[in-house]
């Protein structure tokens, strides 16, 4: 019974905001959209919006430290990653392209790391326990993370669409859903 009514009342609540998850659903089509067709800008304005990101994630830190430090608590590690956060929101605000690019060689050296992992424990399991499988993983992270490291600025494009077709199958999903809602949102 009370899952029921719990299921009612957040069911009521997501129709009474139809439009918000609507307007989810139109800026998800719009930013697959433009990743799709315009993926350097996508990348681009994602690594700005990252570098602004890590510019306020630093002040807030340092604004812990300070506080911290006025309580007579340990604040100087604190202060180091607030500083620290800054610095790399500067260096990608400056450089987007070199966030990008170091965002792509990153995956793939974890691509590759894990898919040699991968293989390593493939071996190490019965046939009957799913080897071939964990070896085929093993071997697709390999892959991946070879063409990423190869050709790395191809790679962000890929990646970015990627990132476009799922904002748009989710945006034309929540979009689908807020029209539902729209239909059930008693006024």
């Amino acid at each position: 019974m009370g899952v029921t009514i719990g299921r009612e009342a957040r069911s009521a609540a997501l129709a009474r905001n139809w439009w918000a998850v609507s307007l989810r659903g139109v800026l998800g089509i719009v930013f697959g959209l433009i990743a799709l067709w315009r993926p350097g800008a996508a990348l681009l304005s994602l690594a700005i919006i990252f570098a602004a990101y890590l510019l306020a994630d630093g002040v807030f830190a340092i604004v812990m430290a300070v506080r911290a430090a006025e309580r007579h608590e340990r604040w100087g590690l604190l202060l180091l990653e607030g500083v620290l956060t800054i610095l790399m929101g500067l260096l990608a605000a400056a450089f987007p392209a070199g966030a990008v690019l170091a965002f792509v060689l990153i995956t793939a050296a974890w691509a590759l790391m894990t898919g040699a992992l991968l293989l390593v424990a493939a071996f190490s399991l019965h046939a009957s326990h799913g080897r071939l499988w964990l070896g085929l993983g093993g071997l697709a992270s390999l892959i991946l993370g070879a063409l990423l490291a190869a050709s790395p600025f191809d790679g962000a494009v890929v990646l970015t669409w990627w990132l476009g077709a799922y904002a748009l199958a989710f945006g034309i999903a929540l979009l689908i859903l807020g029209f539902r809602l729209r239909e059930r949102h008693v006024a």
